[in-house]
C-alpha cells in the first residue's frame, strides 16, 4: 500500500467543473444538491471552498433553489492534502492472501483519514502492515478523495465494528468493488435495539437521504408510488433473533448500502440501537458503545473467485448488554 507524501499539492490549488443537474424530483438548494448528488463535501466545507459559482451562466448563492437540467459551474479549492502514514495497529485479521486483507474492525476505529482523523485509522494500520505492493494506488489514475483511502472496498461508521474488506492492489480493488455495486454481496449485521419489534420478521423500503436540518444526520420515509420522493432508496431485512422486556438481539441483512442505513431504518421502526448517539434519544447503555456489528461479509475472492464467508464473532460489549437485559446482570443505564 502506498504513502501520500505531504506537500504533494499546493494549499492554493483550485479546480473548475461543470455540472448538469439531474435525478432530482423537483427544486432543490444548491448546496444541499452538491453535496448529495456530487459528493464534492460537506454544506460548511463548501462555504469554505467554493470561490466562484453560476447557475445557467449568472452568478448565484450556495443557497439558490436548482431544478432538473439546470447547469452549474463552479470553481473551488481542493482541500490540503493530509500526510498518509503506516501505523504499526494491532489488527485483527480473520484472512489474508496477495490480493486482499478482512479485519476485524473495533468499534471507535475510524476507517480512513479525513477531516478532524489524520492519523490512527484502520488505513493508517493496513499501510504499516501490507507495505509497499507491486500497484500504487496513489498513481495517476486515482482520483483524489480515494487516495486517503488506498484499498477500501467498503466502509463501516467508527462505532460499527466488525468485518471489513480491503485490496492490495487496483485489480483486487476493482473485482470486489464490482460485486458491492452490483449488489452481489451479502451482508449480515447483529444489532441490538430497544424493545420489541411489532413483526419479528420483515423488510423495509424507504426513501434516505440527508437531514434537511442536521447534516451529520440522514432520514427516511415511506414512498408513495403516486408521489416523487426525494433521495435514494434503501432496503432492509431483519430478523429478531432473541427479545427481552427492555430489547430485543436482531439480524439485519441491508439490501442496499446507503449511509447510517442500518441505524436510521431501526429508528424508523421505533426501535433505534442500543449506545446510538446519533438516532437514540434516550442514550441508553450509551456508555458501552454503539450495539451495531458487522457480523459476516459473503463475497468471491479475488484469484480464484471462489465465494467465501468471512465472520467476526460477536463483540464482547454485545454480551455483556445481553446478560443486562436478561437479568443476568446489573449497570446503569447512562
Amino acid at each position: 500500500m502506498s504513502n501520500i507524501q505531504p506537500g504533494a499539492e499546493s494549499e492554493n490549488r483550485t479546480d473548475c467543473r461543470t455540472i448538469t443537474a439531474k435525478e432530482i424530483a423537483k427544486e432543490i438548494r444548491l448546496d444541499i444538491y452538491l453535496c448529495e448528488n456530487e459528493a464534492l463535501c460537506s454544506r460548511s466545507q463548501l462555504k469554505t471552498r467554493v470561490r466562484d459559482i453560476t447557475v445557467n451562466g449568472k452568478p448565484v448563492k450556495l443557497g439558490k433553489k436548482i431544478k432538473p437540467g439546470d447547469v452549474i459551474k463552479l470553481v473551488y479549492q481542493e482541500p490540503v492534502p493530509v500526510s498518509l502514514v503506516p501505523e504499526p495497529m494491532d489488527l485483527r485479521i480473520i484472512y489474508e492472501d496477495d490480493d486482499i486483507i478482512v479485519v476485524n474492525k473495533p468499534c471507535g476505529l475510524v476507517v480512513h483519514p479525513g477531516a478532524g482523523n489524520p492519523t490512527g485509522t484502520l488505513v493508517n494500520g493496513l499501510l504499516a502492515h501490507c507495505g509497499n505492493i507491486s500497484e500504487n494506488f496513489n498513481s495517476t489514475n486515482v482520483q483524489p478523495e480515494s487516495a486517503l483511502r488506498p484499498g477500501i472496498v467498503h466502509r463501516l461508521d467508527k462505532d460499527t465494528s466488525g468485518v471489513i474488506l480491503a485490496a492490495k492492489h487496483h485489480a483486487s480493488l476493482e473485482y470486489c468493488a464490482a460485486q458491492f455495486r452490483k449488489r452481489r454481496t451479502k451482508k449480515f449485521y447483529l444489532a441490538i435495539v430497544a424493545g420489541k419489534l411489532a413483526s419479528r420478521t420483515g423488510t423495509i423500503t424507504t426513501s434516505f437521504a440527508r437531514d434537511r436540518w442536521d447534516r451529520k444526520r440522514f432520514a427516511c420515509a415511506l414512498i408513495d408510488p403516486g408521489r416523487p420522493f426525494h433521495g435514494k432508496i434503501a432496503t432492509t431485512r431483519y430478523r429478531v433473533i432473541r427479545e427481552w422486556d427492555r430489547g430485543s438481539l436482531v439480524a439485519l441483512y441491508p439490501q442496499t448500502g446507503r449511509t447510517h442505513q442500518l441505524r436510521v431504518h431501526m429508528k424508523f421502526l421505533d426501535n433505534p440501537v442500543f449506545g446510538d448517539v446519533l438516532y437514540n434519544k434516550k442514550k441508553d447503555y450509551a456508555n458501552m458503545g454503539l450495539m451495531l456489528h458487522a457480523y459476516r461479509l459473503r463475497i468471491k475472492i479475488p484469484g480464484t473467485g471462489k465465494l467465501m464467508l468471512f465472520t467476526a464473532p460477536m463483540p464482547k460489549r454485545f454480551r455483556l448488554l445481553i446478560d443486562i437485559l436478561a437479568g443476568k446482570s446489573t449497570a446503569s443505564r447512562l
